[in-house]
């Protein structure tokens, strides 16, 4: 059986600030990979930004995960 836990997130927004925002929201509560930059698309408006995060490894309320 195949774990779903870890998920590839694609994100497009209409700039690079909500585009951190959303993945700042996504890491305040998973354990997710770092972004650096954001990307775009020749003649489409808005970027994109990709991370990847890990459903099995929820967050405490101070940004870590808890111990086991």
């Amino acid at each position: 059986m195949t774990c779903m836990c870890r998920s590839r997130v694609d994100v497009a927004a209409a700039d690079d600030e909500t585009a951190f925002a959303f993945h700042t929201a996504l890491a305040a509560r998973w354990a997710t990979t770092s972004v650096e930059r954001t990307t775009r698309d020749a003649g489409q408006p808005g970027v994109r930004l990709r991370c990847y995060l890990d459903l099995r490894q929820p967050l405490d309320a101070s940004g870590q995960a808890p111990a086991h």
